[in-house]
């Protein structure tokens, strides 16, 4: 039988004290009535009770598992459970750093009792995995299954068009998850358009919480070592006070929105050249991707959108905007790029008229 996770690790310290858990291997159980996992509704209060989760992977309800993608933190697999087609993440040691492994197992399931249409879905974890999957495994996460693409694909590996109304789109479910999760006190510390997963219906998805972290309860910044804000991230995306070693808060994300709405906007890289020395070319002389060398910010829409990166990847912390500040600012875009569409439309329609009473 699996090891299950600890529920002091993973139920918010408010919860856990008056958790009668003596009953089960899991704070969760499965209702007698289908596959559903819940909270049972009698130890929980308010939001909590909704939840669905679990800390104890199922393996015999496990099915038809096969490799979608792997990388450095180890393999994705695409499955069914429980009836459902699922994503399972097999988390697996590393040689080098053993710690950091950990560590990011532990961070991706900040965001395990949270649930929200741009946040994929934990459905199930475990510290224990299928020799057949991974023997060198720390564990693995059972998630939603929200398909093969992400935003980098999308970007810089397909001829689908990203126009105004598509990118405008893309960013403000970007903005809704992070929003979401600020409101939880989860800064994920590593957005970018890899990590950001696309449904077939056209939802942005936040995925990919092995840097995240969770900021204590009415806290907005934490103090992180030096090891940490060095070691896990993307450079081309990090904030340059994580790049110092400074505290991290919600504001670090906002800066990598910003880095990754670029990205949307231009379909181009944010940097080029030798890592070290754009690493110190962000902190010490505040390089940030050109605004002024595309057309796409030329336009009246362009010109706010710029304006709006700006202070996203400001240095200064206190001039970023909250996520919901952007989204407020996304969404007077969007009512703007409406009335533009409905001007040109109005105008088209004069100009025909003029025309037609001309030459008739």
């Amino acid at each position: 039988m699996p090891s299950p996770i600890p529920v002091t690790r993973l139920l918010r310290k408010d919860v856990y004290p008056s958790a009668d858990i003596a009953a089960w291997s899991s704070p969760l159980f499965q209702l007698s009535l289908g596959p559903t996992l819940q909270v049972p509704p009698q130890r929980f209060h308010g939001k909590v009770a909704s939840r669905l989760w679990s800390s104890v992977i199922q393996w015999d309800q496990l099915r038809s598992v096969e490799v979608v993608g792997s990388g450095g933190f180890g393999s994705v697999y695409k499955a069914e459970y429980l009836g459902e087609t699922v994503a399972l993440k097999k988390v697996k040691k590393s040689t080098k750093n053993k710690l950091a492994s950990r560590q990011s197992f532990w961070a991706e399931l900040n965001a395990a009792h949270l649930h929200h249409k741009n946040v994929v879905r934990i459905i199930a974890a475990s510290t224990c995995v299928l020799a057949d999957l991974e023997e060198e495994a720390i564990g693995a996460i059972v998630m939603e299954f929200v398909g093969s693409r992400n935003l980098q694909q999308i970007i810089y590996e397909s001829s689908e068009e990203l126009g105004e109304d598509r990118w405008l789109k893309f960013s403000t479910d970007i903005v809704k998850g992070l929003s979401f999760l600020h409101s939880h006190s989860v800064v994920h510390l590593d957005i970018k358009p890899a990590n950001v997963l696309v449904s077939r219906g056209e939802v942005c998805k936040i995925a990919d919480f092995g840097c995240s972290l969770k900021l204590e309860r009415d806290c907005e910044v934490s103090a992180v070592s030096p090891q940490v804000s060095h070691g896990c991230g993307t450079y081309s995306h990090r904030a340059p006070e994580l790049l110092k070693g400074e505290q991290v808060s919600p504001k670090a994300d906002i800066f990598s929105l910003g880095i990754t709405m670029w990205q949307l906007l231009t379909r181009e890289p944010p940097y080029t050249g030798d890592r070290q020395h754009v690493l110190y070319a962000v902190v010490a002389h505040n390089l940030r991707p050109s605004v002024c060398d595309h057309s796409v910010f030329l336009s009246v829409l362009g010109k706010r959108c710029a304006a709006l990166l700006g202070r996203c990847w400001s240095a200064d912390v206190r001039c970023r905007p909250s996520a919901e500040d952007v989204l407020h600012q996304l969404e007077l875009l969007r009512s703007l790029r409406r009335k533009c569409i409905f001007g040109q439309s109005f105008f088209f329609v004069l100009d025909s008229m003029q025309f037609f009473l001309k030459f008739s």
